[in-house]
């Protein structure tokens, strides 16, 4: 065993004395107010029997892949739910991955050469600031849903840029202005890529959808951890991007492929997302209910997080206790997560939540701010 390591046990205790360290823990059953689950579909029986039937009739869905796609992981099942996706959005092609966080890896690892710029939202999520770390384009920052800021930073710039977003942001449940955003960056001949990971389900299939923008847009990633309650992600592009991609993206390349039975949840989660509307319809009115009790919040009106800042570390410790005492289990957000004096609750909301759950849950957290 190596030795030296008293760094890391340092680093450790600095986080237990300040009340951050990460620790697993089982889920508990409580009332649920801090999972992506955002249309129930996750918890949704009817689901799981349409699912549990396809793996009756197929039970080859559960076994392994047994090697990349690339090698013996392409299957049919991946192939039709790629084609199913492509048409639902009604983009040229669809390239799957096993999750959010390795389509993003793969696209800005892959696309920007060391010749061109990637300039982010200061908000992006992680997965692109990791990604941004593998390639050799340089990256710079744009201050938080600010076009004035983007243009000032595009103008100095030289060579292809690729400008990326977030349509609706994990941390503070704000939208970004694609519709602004999308006239500078094609101002000055760059190239938009969305993140949508949050908005599809919540918002139909997403903003760029919404605002008929995907053939301004140079990719979208869609995401089915959140609101379709399943795993994975989709690159969505011309047939090209994805031939590069299949071809030089090491995410891609390298990673054995799911199970068939991943794919085909996400083929059965869109069919079913299709014939049950009244769920986002559902959690929009959940949403009303929230705002209606008058929290201050940065998020945006008809998001289902909703962030309450609370930029006191150990007042923000105790609210997510005395929450999780009363049944409500929220989550806290603290540096290095968002910046220093920026640490919130983080409170999401379902379809499935009641209006006395979330007036109890509002109750409670104005009386403890």
């Amino acid at each position: 065993m190596l030795k030296n390591f008293h760094h890391f046990q340092e680093a450790l205790e600095k986080r237990r004395e300040e009340g951050t360290l990460r620790i697993l823990q089982p889920k508990s059953e409580v009332i649920d107010f801090y999972s992506n689950d955002y249309l129930g579909l996750a918890r949704n029986s009817e689901l799981q029997n349409l699912l549990l039937k396809q793996i009756i009739e197929n039970p080859q869905l559960l076994s392994g892949s047994t090697g990349s796609r690339l090698i013996s992981g392409n299957s049919s099942t991946v192939i039709e739910t790629e084609n199913l996706i492509a048409r639902e959005h009604q983009y040229p092609s669809a390239l799957l991955f096993s999750s959010g966080y390795n389509a993003n890896l793969a696209l800005f690892s892959t696309l920007p050469t060391r010749h061109d710029t990637i300039i982010v939202d200061e908000k992006i999520h992680r997965s692109v600031h990791d990604a941004c770390k593998m390639s050799h384009a340089k990256k710079l920052k744009f201050k938080h849903n600010d076009v004035e800021d983007l243009e000032q930073v595009l103008k100095k710039q030289h060579g292809n840029c690729y400008v990326t977003v977030e349509s609706l942001y994990s941390m503070d449940g704000d939208v970004a202005p694609i519709q602004e955003i999308i006239q500078i960056v094609e101002k000055y001949k760059a190239s938009l890529i969305v993140d949508e990971a949050h908005a599809f389900g919540v918002f139909g299939y997403g903003l760029v959808e919404k605002y008929q923008l995907k053939n301004r847009v140079l990719a979208t990633v869609i995401t089915f951890g959140k609101a379709l309650g399943a795993h994975g992600a989709a690159i969505l592009c011309d047939d090209i991007i994805k031939s590069y991609l299949v071809n030089f993206a090491s995410p891609f390349i390298y990673t054995t492929s799911a199970q068939d039975i991943q794919w085909m949840s996400i083929k059965t989660g869109y069919e079913f997302l299709k014939s049950n509307s009244e769920l986002s319809i559902k959690l929009q009115e959940n949403i009303k209910i929230f705002r209606q009790q008058n929290l201050k919040t940065p998020s945006s009106e008809n998001s289902p997080i909703q962030a309450i800042v609370i930029p006191d570390n150990n007042r923000l410790k105790i609210l997510k206790e005395t929450l999780l005492n009363e049944g409500f289990s929220t989550y806290a957000v603290f540096s290095p997560t968002v910046k220093e004096g920026s640490e919130r609750l983080r409170i999401c909301l379902h379809s499935f939540n009641t209006e006395e759950e979330i007036i109890q849950l509002t109750k409670i957290t104005k009386e403890l701010i």
